[in-house]
């Protein structure tokens, strides 16, 4: 079986919600990262194959197949097709699982895996409540199947970081510490120029405009979502805008076009866990790929985990017993944000650029997803 290659990755810089990208078109945002991964690099426009993009609340300008909009809005090949796929918050990561299963399978040889959210324009959850006007309350409510196995308890992340909380016995003040940590991470990624070769400016924005100057003390000061629980805004993933992009080709593209790919998809598997805690999923799910991959947490030198809400990586980093020192060195989606279909390839973005400044070999990726599940990545750099 061939090999699947990350040649190339890049994204746009991260907008805080209301920011500089928030009345930039969907179409237009993926656009920009797919003109731009074309454009420097030598495989020709024509010779792509697929566009594999993931977006949530595809309503407005993210519906209609956003990934073919994408594409046709930058002026590429009309012949090229897209599709876009929504595996929740691991909906581009999911993208890039699906291309590295088409190259690998040589069904396709050079494919552009990415995502786009403007979650400016189109709030998060528009597209579960889409129905309300034609009476349906929610995606759930009315199965009787659905009832039957999981009854009328509240499915929402909210309620699925607050039991997490309970599970793992985290208090507000841990997750506070932790989302405190991911601001000064992010700070000094920023500061450092760490980001500076994976982001291209755009729309104005030079760099990520998520990042906060906060303290233990303001964020004690903040509300709970709900009486008597320890989630805040400040421990919770950043609304925000942006767009990235990978691209994936097997070693027939590699030779053909005379790249030089710079990390090799190790390993690439999906798992699921209760739909109702929602968040847990990446714990059994990281258990299961490094089993299949014949690897222990020990071989992994970086880990970027999505900050979807403090309680994800904290009740991570406890089960696995891995240091946090490895994990989210640049901060996470408390300070960078998390702009849902964009997140998972922005992720492998940064993962990518972080173990070749680093020299490091292995990285991993994984988050939490809607209805319990979570994919892992372990990327090998070349």
């Amino acid at each position: 079986m061939a090999e699947a290659y990350i040649v190339d990755a890049l994204r746009t810089p991260t907008g805080r919600r209301k920011g500089s990208l928030a009345n930039v078109h969907p179409a237009d945002l993926g656009a920009f990262v797919l003109k731009t991964l074309v454009g420097r690099n030598a495989v020709p426009a024509d010779d792509i194959e697929d566009v594999i993009f993931g977006c949530l609340d595809a309503i407005g300008p993210q519906a209609g197949n956003i990934a073919r909009s994408c594409w046709l809005a930058a002026g590429l090949p009309m012949h090229v097709p897209g599709v876009t796929i929504d595996r929740q918050c691991g909906s581009s990561q999911q993208a890039v699982h699906f291309a590295a299963q088409a190259v690998m399978s040589g069904t396709n040889d050079v494919i552009i895996a990415g995502g786009v959210q403007n979650m400016t324009m189109i709030p998060i959850m528009s597209a579960a409540f889409a129905g309300k006007p034609l009476g349906i309350s929610d995606p759930y409510s009315g199965s009787k199947g659905w009832t039957e196995r999981f009854g009328t308890a509240e499915v929402s992340q909210f309620n699925g970081a607050e039991l997490m909380c309970e599970k793992w016995g985290l208090s507000r003040h841990d997750l506070e510490t932790f989302a405190l940590e991911s601001h000064n991470r992010g700070r000094k990624a920023i500061a450092e120029g760490r980001f500076d070769r994976e982001v291209v400016p755009f729309n104005g924005l030079t760099m990520d405009e998520t990042t906060r100057e906060t303290s233990l003390e303001q964020m004690a000061k903040l509300e709970t979502l709900r009486p008597g629980g320890k989630i805040t805004a400040g421990v919770a993933s950043q609304i925000s805008d942006g767009a990235s992009a990978v691209l994936i080709a097997n070693d027939k593209a590699v030779k053909k076009y005379g790249l030089k790919p710079r990390a090799r998809i190790h390993h690439i598997s999906v798992y699921a866990d209760d739909p109702v805690m929602m968040l847990s999923a990446p714990i059994p799910a990281t258990r299961y790929a490094l089993k299949k991959a014949g690897m222990k947490m020990s071989d992994i030198d970086l880990v970027e985990i999505n900050e979807a809400f403090a309680p994800v990586p904290l009740s991570w980093l406890k089960e696995m017993d891995y240091p946090h020192a490895q994990t989210n060195v640049n901060g996470g989606a408390i300070a960078l944000g998390h702009p849902l279909g964009a997140t998972g390839t922005k992720l492998m973005t940064t993962l990518l650029h972080e173990l070749e400044r680093t020299g490091k070999r292995y990285g991993l990726q994984t988050m939490c997803e809607g209805g319990g599940v979570a994919n892992v990545t372990i990327i090998e750099r070349l």
